[in-house]
């Protein structure tokens, strides 16, 4: 199958530095005259020429028609400038870029849209500038206004508009006109989250038309749900292209980094504030230390030294467990305690320790957010990622499923299977 996106040997140089206005105050002129000689010598030391940079360097990939090619990798990696060129909002420096269709394109907030024409009007601006026939637009018209959910406005010029009715109103139209490719940049993060889900629905549906998505989030989730590929960019080059499940994996275990443990010795610096401060946070298999791995099977221990610094305080930690994907497996706090629960501290040192069992948690990176609580239900400090871990696949399990297990958790239950007729 012919592809419809084809890019070759792509790739984007941009020159750092500030870029003088077209018109300067005397007061401007005047400091530029101050700095000119320090320019000049900060130029010769670099041998005349400015500092550049790549954000792509020789990237080359076929997106085949019909095909929901998520691509991935963190701040600066390049996606948001390959996804410029592809709608030809910039050139790129070497390579080339052929595409196949009319490209419907949602980058940032509000792009293509003129501040001073009303939402009705901007549709059919943008309709046009994606070459489509006015009838044609008119006939999406009611259904985009109907998704973006802004049909009391849309008489209303959009420069009115709050950047939530910009993104509903710009993701509608481009995924509601009849272009053959949609690209669409991590824009949805500016919605809630009813849209949010509403928005990768649309996205859903519209592969299911047939039609060519290619889509930048760092919600890696979604991206496994709505792509059938992934391609992991780093420094302006293409990593990995494959499998969603198994990019998105090695993209994580390559960008995690563990800590395990932390101690702070001195009260005063110690994280925390006038009413409790961490001593120490450690994650550590069941009778090990916190460098040695935990598995999927294993049993492990979250142990927290604190100081509490108010008599009588009723103080108790609570933590969640957050997994790669930013999603909270589980909450918990010692509300079966025996000890302390209920009672009133002393100022101390004190230790809490949190056991989790074996064949609970799914394989991948978390972290813990830890909260003190006092009185119950008042939360006087908050640490997000005071501890971060991986828990690594067996290979035992590797004899019935290749691909990256779904789900938050992965409990080994007990099943039974009868024959009860014939």
């Amino acid at each position: 199958m012919k592809p419809i996106i084809r890019i070759e040997n792509l790739s984007k140089q941009y020159r750092i530095g500030t870029r003088r206005a077209a018109y300067d105050t005397l007061r401007e002129r005047l400091a530029g005259a101050a700095r000119a000689p320090l320019t000049l010598l900060q130029r010769r030391q670099r041998g005349g020429r400015g500092e550049t940079i790549w954000a792509l360097r020789g990237v080359g990939f076929n997106v085949r028609p019909g095909e929901v090619c998520g691509i991935i990798g963190s701040n600066g990696a390049g996606k948001s400038t390959l996804l410029k060129i592809l709608s030809r909002i910039t050139e790129p420096t070497t390579g080339r870029a052929e595409l196949y269709g009319r490209v419907g394109s949602l980058l940032e907030v509000g792009t293509g849209f003129h501040p001073d024409l009303t939402g009705r009007e901007n549709v059919y601006l943008n309709g046009a500038v994606l070459g489509m026939k006015r009838a044609e637009i008119a006939r999406k018209f009611d259904e985009i206004v109907a998704f973006s959910e802004i049909e009391k406005f849309i008489e209303t010029p959009v420069k009115f508009y709050s950047s939530g009715m910009y993104m509903r109103l710009a993701f509608a139209v481009a995924a509601h006109l009849e272009s053959e490719i949609l690209v669409v940049d991590e824009v949805l993060a500016v919605g809630d989250a009813s849209f949010q889900k509403k928005c990768i629905g649309k996205m859903g549906g519209v592969a299911e038309q047939g039609r060519t998505v290619l889509f930048v989030s760092h919600n890696l989730t979604a991206m496994q749900g709505l792509c059938n590929r992934i391609i992991w960019l780093r420094e302006g080059r293409v990593v990995e292209d494959g499998a969603p499940g198994r990019v998105v994996s090695d993209y994580l275990e390559n960008s995690f980094s563990s800590l395990t443990e932390q101690v702070w010795d001195d009260i005063a610096t110690a994280p925390g504030n006038e009413a409790v401060r961490l001593r120490s946070a450690r994650v550590r298999p069941e009778g090990g230390a916190p460098s040695d791995p935990i598995t999927i099977k294993t049993p492990f221990v979250i142990e927290f030294d604190y100081w509490n610094l108010q008599p009588g305080a009723v103080l108790n930690l609570s933590l969640l467990l957050v997994n790669e994907e930013g999603v909270v497996v589980f909450g918990t706090g010692p509300t079966r305690e025996p000890e302390w629960h209920g009672r009133p501290f002393p100022v101390g040192l004190f230790r809490s320790r949190c056991h989790v069992p074996g064949d609970l948690l799914n394989d991948g990176a978390h972290h813990i957010r830890l909260l003190a609580v006092r009185d119950r239900n008042v939360v006087i400090y908050n640490h997000p990622g005071v501890l971060s871990f991986d828990v690594r696949e067996v290979a035992e399990t590797r004899q019935y499923w290749y691909d990256k297990w779904p789900g938050a958790v992965r409990p080994d239950l007990e099943w039974s299977t009868e024959m009860v007729g014939d």
